[in-house]
């Protein structure tokens, strides 16, 4: 059975993550008070119906005084081996501000902040700090649209993985923020820009004239190596540590050109090393 604890900052797109969860397979439960995680665990753990090999429960900010049992009931399930990841979303502060004023919904600490969403949003960042560090998959919604949320979850979720690292190769621009999910970051903006030759200005990563503009410069070339030797190196490291996911992020100005096409370049070195690895253009759209 794969079970899955969803939380992260109120207004960071958990009943999304929960809806394309369910649309791959999940039997999924919002909500959940933190002390009824092992009954309901033992329940879809000991059940015959078929449905609940693949269980996500929302556990989060709402459930009062009673959240704060939470961490006690994660070690009491790991005491006794009862296996679980938890998925942590979450966005930056404007973002979540501004989704609260749009959608005239009332914060769940709200009240006790005197109505202040800045203040409500403050208060819960640094009550959930613990449960993200030691949460095993971050996603930062900020910048994702309802169709890139669902994107990354399934990617994370839609096939079994068991054992081993999932390994997440993102490009971004550094002009739209470095993505707060990140693990390693590079930054290839010391690399010839394609958006100031004419022909490649509007042209992606993905196209093979941008490919071969920025991959074939000697400079790249020597970064590239470098690059995946150092990957080569450490990624066993952090699979024998039992890291379940790894997002290495790869940076330029805009997030449509170098980047792309040097994370692109990056996923197939790792597809062909056996290792599971997402590929993620955070930025390709953007102007």
């Amino acid at each position: 059975m794969r079970f899955i604890i969803v939380t992260g900052l109120s207004g960071a797109g958990k009943s999304k993550a929960m809806a394309s969860l369910e649309d791959i397979g999940f039997y999924c439960v919002d909500n959940i008070p933190p002390k009824l995680i092992p009954t309901f665990y033992d329940l879809c753990r000991n059940t015959k119906d078929s449905s609940m090999e693949n269980v996500a429960v929302v556990t989060d900010i709402r459930g009062g005084e009673n959240f704060d049992s939470l961490f006690d009931i994660l070690d009491n399930l790991k005491n006794n081996d009862k296996l679980y990841k938890i998925l942590f979303l979450e966005a930056s502060d404007n973002i979540l501000v501004r989704r609260y004023r749009e959608t005239r919904r009332k914060h769940p600490l709200s009240e006790s902040h005197r109505g202040s969403i800045s203040q409500s949003i403050e208060f819960e960042r640094k009550t959930l700090k613990p449960i993200r560090e030691r949460s095993d998959y971050i996603i930062d919604t900020s910048l994702l649209s309802p169709a890139q949320l669902k994107e990354r979850v399934s990617s994370l979720f839609l096939n079994d993985h068991k054992s081993g690292i999932i390994v997440n190769c993102m490009s971004f621009g550094f002009k739209y923020g470095t993505p707060s999910e990140a693990d390693l970051v590079f930054d290839v903006r010391c690399f010839p820009n394609p958006y100031y030759v004419q022909e490649l200005k509007n042209l992606t990563g993905l196209d093979n004239a941008v490919k071969d503009y920025v991959l074939e410069k000697n400079d790249t070339k020597i970064f590239i190596e470098k690059l995946f030797s150092l990957l080569d190196f450490m990624l066993p490291l952090y699979s024998n540590e039992g890291k379940s996911q790894l997002v290495i992020a790869i940076g330029c100005t805009g997030g449509k050109h170098r980047s792309v096409a040097i994370a692109q370049y990056l996923h197939s070195h790792l597809k062909a090393l056996n290792y599971f690895t997402n590929i993620y253009h955070r930025d390709i759209q953007k102007a």
